[in-house]
């Protein structure tokens, strides 16, 4: 299991939206989140900087297939079209990502 980290800006006026739409996520949605062997998935807010930390573990063998495999599903590309007007991906982020990943540096249990 490979916990992972990552953080992304989100737009203040869209905050109250991008709330509203995780109050009642997708089942497709999350059903392909489940399919991709992603476990324990939360997404944090901080204000006043609006920055959205995610956290999740990731159960499988093969990250990159199953997050391809995410990419490719239609209704998981269509929330997508909800989400990503919301947010405010980093200038320091790898090329190709919309959330900047994080290295993981501690954990105890």
């Amino acid at each position: 299991m490979q916990r992972m980290g990552m953080v992304i800006g989100i737009k203040p006026d869209r905050i109250a939206d991008y709330k509203r739409l995780h109050a009642a996520v997708w089942p497709d949605v999350l059903a392909q989140i489940a399919g991709s062997n992603i476990r324990n998935y939360s997404i944090f807010l901080r204000e006043p900087e609006n920055l959205l930390f995610g956290y999740w573990e990731y159960h499988g063998t093969d990250l990159n297939a199953d997050l391809a495999k995410m990419a490719e599903d239609p209704k998981t590309q269509e929330w997508w079209t909800h989400t990503d007007p919301c947010q405010s991906p980093l200038a320091s982020r790898a090329s190709g990502e919309q959330w900047a990943m994080m290295e993981h540096v501690f954990y105890t249990e």
